[in-house]
């Protein structure tokens, strides 16, 4: 099959550039190569810098064709993260996607999406309205309050 082809490759070079990217680890499951997770470093500057956040990644048989499919693990207050599902609203998960896309970039994407929220497409609707009516003083406390509850405190060290 071509999407297991493609995901070995991806696994191949995610172990040979190991550490290059510090912001992102991304772990295959040793038991199925459509299931993975990904520990991303909150972006500086963000009330999620302090957060390491666990993300799964549901690839499909018909990848790279068709988009994988990724939630945040970790409970996030973001507009465009659902906040109990997980569900994130990018469009390179939907519309925009491109095989030229790897779980890598995705993982590159969804980090900028913590860096740029895009309140007027909200999954988390409050969020979005605090952005929506300026107070951003209010989404920033709430987005640190949680980041400080939720997300992990460090990457764990992980030989797989």
């Amino acid at each position: 099959m071509a999407s297991r082809a493609r995901l070995f490759k991806e696994y191949k070079e995610v172990q040979r550039d190991r550490g290059q990217d510090s912001d992102i680890q991304l772990l295959c499951d040793e038991t199925n190569i459509y299931r993975w997770t990904a520990l991303i470093k909150g972006p500086t500057d963000t009330p999620y810098q302090e957060g390491v956040f666990q993300l799964a990644i549901n690839v499909p048989e018909q990848y790279p064709l068709v988009p994988p499919q990724v939630r945040f693990v970790t409970k996030i207050f973001h507009p465009n993260v659902h906040f109990k599902t997980g569900e994130i609203c990018l469009d390179i998960l939907k519309t925009a996607w491109s095989p030229a896309w790897t779980l890598q970039s995705v993982c590159r994407a969804v980090i900028a999406l913590l860096a740029h929220p895009e309140a007027d497409s909200p999954l988390n609707c409050d969020c979005g309205n605090l952005l929506r009516s300026g107070d951003n003083r209010g989404y920033q406390s709430m987005a640190l309050m949680y980041t400080r509850l939720a997300a992990v405190a460090s990457v764990p060290n992980s030989s797989a």
